[in-house]
């Protein structure tokens, strides 16, 4: 990647579009694809083309083919909307990373993707792709619940609508399982070996959890096949890192300006970003570690890690700045007393759980993120954040929870996020604006909320009843259930600055 540069206005003719004929064209300080992308081969089939693995995977995989490994090609499969293909595809699949810093840029043309497709109305491109012999990874950024999981214990929700449309039609599938269990059918009947399935989403033990989805759903399909995924595929667990907003049209007009020409879906990003995998690839794999990337025996320590401190964090400041109207994480770390609440959820709650983890000082780990959710220049939305709670908050914060309570211990302050995310379900903020809640529970959640919103402890019972959410050993915690509804009628009453205070003995 370039050294950072600041952005200068570049004129250019109206209309030109970034493309492999653009490429030459583009100032010397953008860093662009460093080898000739005719001669890269599809290797890989990624599957959900959002924001995350454009910053995180497919700058990896950028850098192997630079060195030389041209079989390592992308192709991008979006299971839910055309729209990234649409803006890719005249484009030649080339789009732009915009690393942000407080006051500096560094941009990079990034080209590891070769296409993109969409199963809504190229499915058997996509099942013949992901069939062929050269697909030797398929990777995954679906978010939780694309992978059609029950989010209290894991395992496939059989009564998903996906699930089971796809077991009524198994060979036209529109759910993640069911893909991935036709795709594997489609490669045994033709001799072929199975790919590996590599998960790029933040669930803990993310290759084993999937594993258990795909060979539940297989068995519901075929036991015959499921006997073959679960001895034949391999699924590695990752711990993927990096803050990744949503791009905004802020940064596609810092894109425009940079290059010279246009980019429909730049995507912005911190300069941080970790990759630790475990190295089981039967049919091979990029030399990502030459790339940076950590090739473990075991990732969970890891993940864990990551799981707890950056991303349990993340969802309590999340909710906690929606319904104080702070818009940004960034705003959030400039709050006179967030940031303190935040350092005590890692120091009384979440570094506790963790085992060690190798070659890494935890205490130094939340220190640095503490620094990476200060940076203004990742304008990193809380309501972006705030999106499929229901999925999130067992895994990062329930979970610890529980563990604590195992240990003979209460939680000090996830209590208070689980009591931010119920009041965030009322859907308007201190201030009086209203704001849509973004959940596959969205609407059982939110009429639970409306019916019970002038009743903390009400409102927290009915939600606790939730099982998907929460498991019924935790809610039979008395202090669990007592410190819940007192951080949710404060924040139902006096509102977040002065549970705040209240929390940390502060006037």
């Amino acid at each position: 990647m370039p050294d950072a540069i600041t952005v200068q206005p570049t004129t250019h003719p109206s209309g030109t579009r970034l493309s492999s004929g653009s490429l030459d064209s583009l100032p010397a300080t953008i860093g662009r694809p460093a080898y000739d992308r005719a001669a890269v081969t599809p290797g890989i089939v990624h599957i959900g083309l959002g924001a995350f693995c454009r910053a995180h995977l497919a700058t990896y995989t950028d850098d192997v083919l630079a060195a030389g490994d041209t079989q390592w090609g992308i192709v991008g499969v979006d299971p839910l909307s055309p729209a990234i293909r649409d803006a890719l595809k005249p484009q030649d699949c080339l789009y732009t990373l915009l690393v942000r810093e407080e006051g500096r840029d560094s941009l990079r043309v990034v080209g590891s993707f070769l296409d993109a497709l969409v199963t809504a109305d190229q499915l058997d491109e996509v099942l013949a792709l992901m069939a062929a012999p050269a697909t030797r990874i398929v990777t995954l950024t679906v978010t939780e619940k694309g992978y059609c999981q029950d989010a209290a214990t894991g395992a496939l929700d059989e009564a998903h609508p996906l699930i089971r449309a796809d077991l009524d039609a198994p060979e036209a599938p529109r759910s993640v399982p069911g893909l991935l269990a036709e795709a594997i059918r489609r490669r045994r009947a033709a001799g072929v070996p199975p790919f590996t399935v590599l998960v790029c989403d933040n669930l803990a033990q993310n290759g084993i959890k999937v594993r258990g989805i795909v060979v539940r759903y297989a068995e519901l399909r075929d036991p015959d096949l499921a006997a073959y995924i679960a001895a034949q595929v391999s699924f590695p667990c990752t711990m993927v890192d990096r803050i990744t907003p949503a791009t905004q049209d802020a940064d596609r007009a810092t894109v425009e300006a940079a290059l010279g020409c246009r980019d429909a879906w730049p995507v912005v990003s911190e300069p941080f970003k970790q990759w630790v995998i475990e190295d089981r690839f039967p049919l091979g794999r990029p030399a990502w570690e030459k790339a940076g990337a950590i090739l473990v025996e075991d990732v969970h320590p890891f993940e864990l890690m990551k799981l707890r401190c950056l991303n349990g964090a993340h969802s309590l400041l999340a909710y906690l700045s929606v319904i104080a109207g702070i818009e940004t994480i960034a705003d959030a770390m400039a709050d006179p007393q967030l940031p303190a609440v935040v350092r005590r959820l890692w120091a009384e709650d979440l570094i506790p759980t963790l085992p060690p983890v190798p070659g890494t000082d935890i205490p130094a780990y939340t220190a640095a993120l503490e620094a990476r959710f200060r940076n203004p220049g990742i304008r990193h939305r809380t309501i972006q954040i705030s999106s499929d709670g229901s999925q999130k908050l067992p895994p990062r914060l329930l979970e610890p929870a529980r563990e604590l309570f195992a240990a003979g211990k209460a939680p000090a302050v996830i209590p208070l996020a689980v009591a931010a995310w119920m009041r965030f379900l009322l859907e308007v903020d201190e201030k009086g604006t209203a704001y849509a809640v973004a959940d596959p529970m969205a609407a059982a959640l939110t009429g639970i909320a409306r019916a019970n919103r002038q009743d903390a402890a009400a409102l927290a019972a009915a939600l606790f009843a939730v099982e998907d959410i929460f498991a019924p050993e935790l809610v039979a915690e008395p202090a669990f259930r007592a410190a819940v509804v007192e951080r949710l009628d404060s924040l139902m009453t006096v509102g977040v600055a002065a549970t705040l205070s209240a929390l940390l003995g502060t006037p």
